[in-house]
C-alpha cells in the first residue's frame, strides 16, 4: 500500500497536458508568423512572448483586447480559429480534472497520504483498534476522555465515513485497509515506539488469531488484546504471545458463580467497572432450586462450569442436536426449542427458580423469557443481550438481569488499557474468598462510602518528583501512610485506602500503611477525588511533602527550590514524625 497519488495525477493528466501544449503551440506559432500592422502602418510580427501572453488570456476567455496593436483581418481570422481550438483543449483538460477529482482510487491514495502524515507526527502513546463498530467506538470514547489516542483500521469505507461525524476532542486517524495485508499494520504505526497496544474484538476467533499473530511478528513488544470465545483458539493465542485474551462468556460465568457464592467479590468487581459498592436486586440470584439454561453454545458451556462449581441443579435446552451431542456424559441437555411451552414444561419450568436465555439471538432470548414467565410468573429471569442497540426492548421486557455482551467487553477492554492496575487487582481477588472480600468492602465503606473513586500512579520522577528526590537525598524510609495525610492538617488522614502495590515481581494486596515506599512502585488507591489531589501534591511538591512529614514547610533558597536539596539552615531532609 504505497502512496501513489502523485503518480496517478501525473498519469491521468498526461494526455490533457499534451493536448493543451499542442493547442497553445499551434496558436502561438500562427500568431507569430502572421504579419500585422503597427500604429504607423508598418508591418510587424508579434514576439513569442507577446503571442503567448495574448493566447493565454484569450484562451481563458478573460479578454483584455488586441495587443499590442489592432489586428489585421488575417490575424483576426487566425484568432477565431485558435479560440475554438484552445476551448476544445481547455474543456478536455477541465473534464479530465473533474474526473480525476471524482476518482475513488485517487481519493483513497490521498486519504492514505494524509493518514501516514498524521501517524508520522503522532508522538503520544496510541492504541491500534482493528475494526470499527459500536463496541470499539464506546472504548475509544472513554479513552479519548482520558487523553489516550487511538488509531483505527477498518475494511468497510462506509464505517470510516461515519467516524467523521463523531465529535472527538482528540483526532482519531482511520485507515481503510484489510488486515490480510500485513503492510496495513506497518502503515498504522505498529512499528513506532509509542504504539502501546493492538486491540481486536471481532466475534470471530480465527480473525482475532490472525491479528494477534501479525501484530506480534511485526512488533514483539506491543501489547496484544484480543477476544477468544473458544478454548482452542484461546490456547493458540497464548502460545503466540497474546498478552490479554478476553472471553466474555467466562466472565459472565464467573459473575454468576460469585453472585451465588461470593457476593462481596462480585461487588468489588462491579465497583471496579464503575458501579456503586452495593448489591442490587438484580445481582441476587436464587441460591436454591433448579436453573434452566437455554442454549448450549459458547455461553452455555461456560455457564455449565460456573453452575456446577456453585453446586446448582441445572438443565440445558438446546435447539441444535449437533451442539447438544457435545455435552459430556451425564449432563442434562434437552433437544428442542426453548420458547416452546411443551419443552419448558418438560424441563419443569413451573418449579424452576431461575431461567437463563443464553442464545446468540436477542429476539429468541426475549421470546424464551416471555414464555417462561407466562408459565411461572415468579421465576427469576436472566437474558443475554448481544447488541447494545436492543437495550430499549430488553428494558421494556422487565427482565430481572440483563447481561450485555458488548457493554461487558467495553468495560473490560477499557480497564485493561487505561487502568491496568485495577484490572490486575480484579484478577488477583479471584483467588480470595468471601471473607476477604467482605473485609475489603467493609473497609471501603467505612473509610470512603458506597461509591469510591480509584486512582493509579507510579513512584518515579514523572509522577512523584519531590518524593523521589527527597528519598534519594535523605536516604530514609518513608511509609505509605504519608501519602494518606491531609495537606491542611498533617496529623489527620484523608479517606484513602491503598488496595494494591506492584513492586517488580511482587504483588501486595491491602498493604500495611507502614510499608516503606520504594522506587518504581505502582499503586492502586481507592478514595475520594479530592483526596487524590492531596496525594499528587504530596508526591510532586517539596513544600507539601515537607509539611506532611514534619508539620512545617521547607525554607528553601533559590538554588534549593531549583534542586530540591538544601535550605537556608542546611539540609531540607525531615525525619518522619
Amino acid at each position: 500500500m504505497r502512496n501513489n497519488s502523485l503518480y496517478l495525477i501525473i498519469k491521468r493528466m498526461r494526455t490533457p497536458m499534451y493536448v493543451l501544449i499542442v493547442t497553445f503551440s499551434i496558436s502561438i506559432l500562427g500568431m507569430v508568423l502572421i504579419p500585422g500592422v503597427d500604429d504607423q502602418g508598418n508591418t510587424y510580427h508579434l514576439t513569442f512572448f507577446d503571442a503567448f501572453y495574448f493566447v493565454s488570456y484569450m484562451a481563458t476567455t478573460i479578454g483584455f483586447g488586441e495587443s499590442p496593436y489592432q489586428f489585421t483581418y488575417p490575424q483576426k481570422l487566425w484568432v477565431g480559429f485558435t479560440i475554438y481550438l484552445t476551448v476544445i483543449g481547455w474543456l478536455y483538460a477541465i473534464g479530465s480534472i473533474i474526473t480525476l477529482v471524482q476518482d475513488k482510487v485517487l481519493a483513497a491514495q490521498i486519504a492514505l497520504a494524509q493518514f501516514q502524515r498524521k501517524i508520522r507526527k503522532m508522538d503520544e502513546p496510541f492504541i491500534i483498534f482493528v475494526g470499527y463498530n459500536s463496541m470499539t467506538k464506546a472504548i475509544i470514547d472513554k479513552l479519548t476522555q482520558d487523553g489516550i489516542r487511538s488509531v483505527i483500521i477498518e475494511k468497510n469505507e462506509e464505517k470510516i465515513k461515519l467516524l467523521a461525524l463523531e465529535n472527538y476532542t482528540i483526532e482519531v486517524p482511520a485507515l481503510v485497509g484489510d488486515i490480510s495485508d500485513p503492510n496495513v499494520f506497518r502503515i498504522a504505526g505498529i512499528h513506532k515506539h509509542n504504539c502501546r497496544a493492538v486491540v481486536s474484538l471481532f466475534n470471530d476467533d480465527v480473525m482475532n488469531l490472525h491479528v494477534a499473530l501479525s501484530a506480534k511478528l511485526m512488533n514483539k513488544h506491543v501489547t496484544v488484546i484480543v477476544e477468544a470465545t473458544e478454548d482452542e483458539y484461546a490456547q493458540n493465542l497464548k502460545t503466540i504471545g497474546a498478552d490479554i485474551v478476553e472471553n466474555p462468556f467466562k466472565i459472565i460465568a464467573k459473575r454468576i458463580y460469585l453472585s451465588l457464592k461470593s457476593p462481596s467479590l462480585l461487588m468489588l468487581e462491579q465497583w471496579i467497572y464503575g458501579d456503586p459498592l452495593v448489591l442490587r436486586k438484580k445481582d441476587k440470584l436464587p441460591r436454591e432450586g433448579k436453573y434452566i439454561v437455554c442454549g448450549y453454545g459458547r455461553m452455555g458451556t461456560a455457564l455449565e462450569v460456573g453452575l456446577k462449581r456453585a453446586g446448582i441443579d441445572y438443565i440445558f435446552i438446546e435447539a441444535s442436536p449437533k451442539k447438544a451431542a457435545k455435552a459430556k456424559r451425564g449432563e442434562k441437555v434437552m433437544v428442542g426449542d426453548a420458547d416452546d411451552k411443551k419443552i419448558l414444561l418438560k424441563a419443569d419450568v413451573q418449579e424452576a427458580s431461575c431461567i437463563i436465555a443464553a442464545t446468540k439471538d436477542d429476539l429468541l432470548n426475549l421470546s424464551i423469557i416471555m414464555a417462561a414467565k407466562r408459565i411461572n410468573p415468579d421465576i427469576y429471569t436472566v437474558a443475554r443481550e448481544n447488541r447494545i442497540n436492543d437495550a430499549i426492548v430488553f428494558k421494556a421486557a422487565k427482565i430481572d438481569r440483563v447481561i450485555t455482551i458488548e457493554t461487558l467487553m467495553v468495560k473490560k477492554t477499557y480497564n485493561t488499557i487505561a487502568r491496568p492496575l485495577a484490572d490486575r487487582f480484579l484478577r488477583l481477588i479471584n483467588y480470595r474468598g468471601e471473607e476477604w472480600g467482605k473485609r475489603v468492602v467493609e473497609l471501603l465503606k467505612e473509610k470512603i462510602g458506597n461509591n469510591p473513586d480509584t486512582f493509579e500512579t507510579v513512584i518515579d520522577e514523572d509522577h512523584a518528583f519531590a518524593l523521589v528526590r527527597h528519598m534519594k537525598k535523605c536516604e530514609e524510609d518513608i511509609p505509605y501512610e504519608i501519602l494518606c495525610r491531609r495537606r491542611d492538617n498533617w496529623k489527620m488522614c484523608n479517606s484513602v485506602l491503598i488496595l494494591y502495590i506492584k513492586r517488580e515481581d511482587e504483588e501486595i494486596l491491602l498493604p500495611d500503611p507502614s510499608l516503606p515506599i520504594k522506587f518504581g512502585d505502582r499503586i492502586l488507591m481507592a478514595g475520594e477525588r479530592e483526596s487524590f489531589e492531596d496525594v499528587e501534591y504530596i508526591m510532586e511538591n517539596i513544600n507539601e511533602l515537607c509539611y506532611v512529614l514534619s508539620g512545617r514547610e521547607c525554607e528553601l533558597s533559590f538554588l534549593g527550590r531549583l534542586f530540591l536539596g538544601r535550605g537556608k539552615n542546611g539540609d531540607s531532609c525531615s525525619k518522619v514524625a
